[in-house]
């Protein structure tokens, strides 16, 4: 399975649970898993963690992302299918979506169209939880991966299936 990494993943990890300079056997972990071809994020998703380096605590983030071997191993090395991109517009979300709805929705999009190009093994990772009554723009990563039944799951679902610990080192 590859599990493809929405930008809360690293910013919310790091803004809460596991701050780079705290829990450094996270980022080690997640290094790990990209090297090894299992843990990705497309170039739309990974800019989204680029943009905005706006305080301290969040340059200890962009510092992160911005070493070169870790943008090379975290970024998924393929291009995003454009049609399929649109569908997710049209059919997750809504064909009349207005530039102020598609601007909210960011490239989500994105994300979910990389999942959709192997249903079977890939697996988004999102930070967003369900609301299925959410309408239009307003409609989470997990209803929209749903909708076209590409598999989604949180961190925590994710670091269990991956096998972290903070002595992961050790086993692998």
């Amino acid at each position: 399975m590859l599990y493809l990494l929405d930008a809360n993943v690293l910013m919310t990890a790091h803004a809460t649970y596991y701050p780079v300079d705290a829990v450094p056997e996270f980022w080690d972990f997640l290094l790990h898993q990209a090297q090894g071809g299992r843990v990705k994020m497309p170039l739309e998703i990974f800019e989204e963690v680029l943009d905005g380096s706006d305080d301290e605590e969040r340059d200890l983030l962009y510092a992160w992302v911005h070493e070169p071997v870790h943008r090379e191993a975290l970024l998924l090395d393929e291009m995003v299918n454009e049609a399929l991109v649109a569908r997710v517009v049209a059919e997750g979300y809504a064909p009349d979506l207005t530039d102020d709805e598609l601007e909210q929705i960011g490239r989500d999009p994105f994300l979910i169209a990389y999942g959709l190009q192997a249903p079977a093994d890939r697996c988004v990772v999102t930070t967003e939880t369900p609301r299925p009554s959410a309408r239009r723009q307003n409609r989470k990563v997990p209803d929209v991966c749903d909708t076209f039944g590409v598999t989604w799951c949180n961190t925590f679902a994710m670091l269990k299936a991956l096998g972290f610990s903070t002595g992961w080192r050790a086993r692998a």
